[in-house]
């Protein structure tokens, strides 16, 4: 039996592998079109215990309890949803070495016509990097699992937050869905 390669592999179905073997049980969303297949494959599978939260900042909170009850966390989030964290990231997560772990669907770009998303879309890199948190934008699904796993397990050895940054290349590429 041939197994699947891993360009045929959905994207969202190589990052619930990664989380699963990274012992990442907690998902806090905030809902999403482009993440939409991940969340809904996540709620599908028992392993996950899946919090919505209206806001961004609530997935910091919960990701920082876990931390302190033993448990990892990731927050699923678009980029705009992102502009609402820098004060969070500063004053708690990074200053008390919380590994939260954020994945952030990359809107405001290549043909996103929305201004707003545009406009926070120029400010997520910068802001990432001011703050030092480590940050990698993934573009196709070949690279989708060692990203995912070696940021993931950095956050953790570090206890420092770090980015995943879900390209339209990647999310919106109907080849790799």
């Amino acid at each position: 039996m041939a197994t699947e390669s891993p360009a045929k592999t959905p994207w969202y179905d190589t990052v619930l592998a990664v989380l699963k073997a990274n012992q990442v049980e907690i998902v806090a969303y905030v809902p999403d079109k482009v993440l939409a297949p991940l969340i809904a494959r996540l709620h599908a599978d028992p392993y996950f215990t899946m919090i919505p939260v209206a806001r961004e900042e609530e997935g910091l909170g919960i990701a920082t309890g876990a931390w302190m009850g033993g448990k990892r966390t990731i927050i699923l989030m678009q980029t705009s949803g992102f502009a609402t964290l820098p004060n969070v990231l500063a004053s708690l997560v990074i200053a008390c070495q919380i590994p939260a772990i954020l994945m952030i669907s990359e809107r405001g770009t290549m043909g996103d016509h929305q201004l707003a998303q545009a406009i926070v879309c120029r400010t997520l890199v910068p802001t990432l990097q001011t703050l030092g948190v480590e940050h990698h934008r993934i573009t196709r699904p070949d690279e989708t699992e060692f990203i995912c796993d070696r940021t993931i397990q950095q956050a953790y050895k570090t206890q420092a937050p770090a980015a995943l940054i879900l390209s339209p290349l990647l999310t919106n590429n109907p080849a790799w869905k």
